[in-house]
């Protein structure tokens, strides 16, 4: 018997929910028509639609692309998330704008090399080269996001944008998006040493059984085991799980912990919340804005965007999950 959430999701009311409960659960069970249609009413959304109205405003100091949460960067990381079709040829000028920003000479000169490690927020490029390949927008450009990648990758792996000389840990919130950037650059553009590099940064998760101190074995924080969405930047359990599922890691036996924390959050009926949030949606002038709100943020509550990221996980985990019939 499937599980109730399924059905909710499949017919939800959102366009985006069915969308990627379409593309998440049912796997091989798409009929064709269905698919489409569910790909157009998706693309028409209010959630689109609201994070595609910056391409209708003029350019001021709010639309950096940095610009929390609303800026160019953070739309183009967001159509990918929720598997918006790639080629729209709309979102080049985001890309373009992105791309003037991270190549900028006062964007360099941010780039620090202390004690032999480059300290850097490498999520910003991960973030880029993530969104613009899973959308179909990257160009020739998107290689020299990668070899900078590479080429900022500290010897445990990861990265960092730490400036303190004694800091020699690379840091989960800085290592988890460039890491699923190489990883899914490397299937795209078949590098080896994209995968290399990104099967290197999963020690630092797998090290640590993805939320604990290798030292002590404590929580490193405490936001890592609640559920989010979106992350944006930030780590928690269901995000780190999730990178390491589209990486085809998830059968690591130090993943297990994490998995079984995660599995222990489902609600009655199959569904997860959404334990904390890091954006709101007032005030757009402010740091932190988003245009669009994702869903209810409730321990008691299921929010449909975790819980279609939660489900996948746990299906590709080969966890207990009912299975959407063939002949929907």
């Amino acid at each position: 018997m499937m599980l109730p959430v399924i059905d909710e999701l499949l017919n939800s009311d959102d366009p985006v929910v069915r969308w990627m409960a379409l593309n998440r659960l049912a796997g091989g069970a798409i009929q064709l028509e269905a698919y489409n249609e569910a790909r157009l009413a998706m693309v028409e959304s209010p959630t689109v639609n609201k994070l595609l109205s910056i391409l209708n405003q003029p350019d001021d100091i709010f639309h950096h692309p940095y610009f929390k949460w609303s800026g160019g960067h953070w739309v183009l990381a967001m159509l990918a998330e929720i598997g918006y079709p790639p080629g729209d040829s709309r979102l080049i000028p985001l890309r373009d704008q992105q791309l003037d920003w991270l190549f900028s000479e006062k964007h360099g000169r941010h780039i620090k090399t202390i004690n032999g490690r480059v300290r850097r927020c490498a999520s910003q490029e991960g973030n880029a080269l993530w969104s613009q390949v899973s959308l179909g927008i990257a160009d020739s450009r998107a290689d020299l996001l990668a070899q900078h990648l590479m080429e900022w990758q500290w010897e445990d792996g990861g990265w960092n944008c730490d400036r303190h000389p004694d800091v020699k840990i690379s840091s989960f919130m800085e290592s988890l998006i460039p890491m699923r950037a190489l990883a899914l650059y490397a299937r795209v553009a078949n590098n080896w040493e994209a995968r290399d590099a990104a099967i290197r940064a999963s020690e630092i998760f797998f090290s640590r059984r993805m939320f604990r101190r290798r030292q002590d074995g404590a929580i490193m924080d405490p936001d890592f085991i609640r559920l989010h969405y979106p992350c944006y930047w930030h780590y928690d359990i269901l995000f780190g799980l999730k990178v390491i599922a589209e990486m085809d890691l998830i059968s690591n036996p130090r993943c297990e912990e994490a998995l079984d924390l995660l599995e222990a959050k489902m609600l009655p009926g199959g569904g997860f919340p959404s334990e904390g949030k890091y954006y709101r949606t007032s005030r757009p002038d402010l740091s932190g804005y988003s245009p669009v709100a994702w869903g209810p943020v409730s321990k008691r509550n299921i929010n449909p965007f975790v819980t279609l990221d939660a489900l996948w996980v746990l299906k590709r985990a080969g966890r207990k999950l009912a299975q959407i019939p063939n002949d929907m």
